[in-house]
C-alpha cells in the first residue's frame, strides 16, 4: 500500500527485512522502534518540522492521566470503526486516538506525521500499526483507494489526497476543536464547523455532526503540559490548578 515518496516515482514500496525499497531501487531504513521516515527534503520546512519533543511529551502525560480518554471513547462510539477497518490517521501525532482505536475495534492502523519525535513515540506504544514521517499536506504516501476510514484530528485538512486514498464506500472523518475546547486557558474559540465542511465540500458530503466535551481537575503540572503543548507555554510558577475543558466538534464525510 505504501508508494514512494521520491519526485516522479511514487512506485510501490516492499519490506525487505529492515528496509522498503521501490522498483527503481529508492530504499527507507526501518527505524529501530519501527517507524519509516519517508520524508522528502522538498516536503519540509525546518530542519526540524512538525510538532516538538516537549510538545509531544506533554501531550503524552495529559494522555495518560487519562484526561482525554473520554474524547477518545467519544470518537470510536461516534465513528463506529470495527474490526476490518482499515484506518488512516493523518496527523496522527504520537498515536493516542489510533492506537486507542486499533486496541479497542481491532482495526489497521496507519499513521502518517511530520513529526519525527511523535511518531517515534507512537511507534514504541503501539507497535501493531503502522507508522511514517510524511507530510500529509503535500502527499499521503498510499496507494488510491486503501482505507475504509481516514481520520484528521485537529490535524491535516488535504481533501483531494484524503479522497485519493479513501475507498468509495469508506469514510473520512475530521474532528476540530470547538469553541468550548480550553476555555479557560484562551477564552472562547470561533466555530470551525463551517470552515471544515467548506474544505471538504469538492468530493465529500456531510453525512453526520456531533460534538465530544470532557472536563479534568489539573494539577500545575498538568496544566503547563496543557500550554506546552498549544505553544502557550508559562512559568510553573504561574500555572495553578484548574478545571479545564476539552471539546471537539465531529464530522463525518462520505465520499461523493
Amino acid at each position: 500500500m505504501l508508494l514512494c515518496p521520491v519526485r516522479d516515482c511514487h512506485q510501490p514500496l516492499v519490506r525487505e527485512t529492515q528496509r522498503l525499497v521501490c522498483a527503481k531501487n529508492h530504499s527507507f531504513d526501518v527505524a529501530r522502534s519501527g517507524y519509516v521516515n519517508l520524508l522528502q527534503p522538498q516536503d519540509r520546512r525546518s530542519k526540524n518540522p512538525g510538532d516538538t519533543a516537549e510538545a509531544v511529551a506533554a501531550r503524552r502525560r495529559l494522555h495518560d492521566l487519562g484526561v482525554t480518554a473520554p474524547l477518545l471513547q467519544g470518537i470510536a462510539d461516534f465513528v463506529e470503526a470495527r474490526a476490518g477497518d482499515v484506518v488512516l490517521d493523518a496527523g496522527c501525532g504520537e498515536g493516542f486516538y489510533l492506537g486507542g482505536l486499533a486496541t479497542r475495534a481491532g482495526v489497521a492502523g496507519h499513521g502518517v506525521d511530520i513529526s519525527v519525535p511523535a511518531v517515534n513515540l507512537a511507534a514504541r506504544r503501539y507497535p501493531g500499526c503502522e507508522w511514517i514521517v510524511a507530510n500529509a499536506d503535500r502527499h499521503v504516501p498510499y496507494a488510491d483507494r486503501t482505507f475504509s476510514l481516514v481520520l484528521s484530528i485537529t490535524g491535516r485538512m488535504n481533501a483531494e489526497e484524503f479522497r485519493r486514498v479513501l475507498r468509495d464506500d469508506g469514510r473520512l472523518l475530521v474532528a476540530v476543536a470547538s469553541p468550548e475546547d480550553l476555555i479557560e486557558l484562551r477564552g472562547a474559540g470561533r466555530d470551525r464547523v463551517e470552515r471544515t465542511v467548506e474544505t471538504f465540500a469538492k468530493g465529500f458530503t456531510l453525512a453526520e455532526r456531533g460534538r465530544v466535551t470532557t472536563t479534568a481537575e489539573l494539577n500545575a503540572r498538568a496544566v503547563q503540559d496543557v500550554l506546552v503543548s498549544i505553544y502557550r507555554p508559562m512559568g510553573l510558577e504561574a500555572a495553578e490548578g484548574m478545571r479545564v475543558t476539552f471539546s471537539l466538534d465531529l464530522l463525518v464525510f462520505r465520499g461523493e
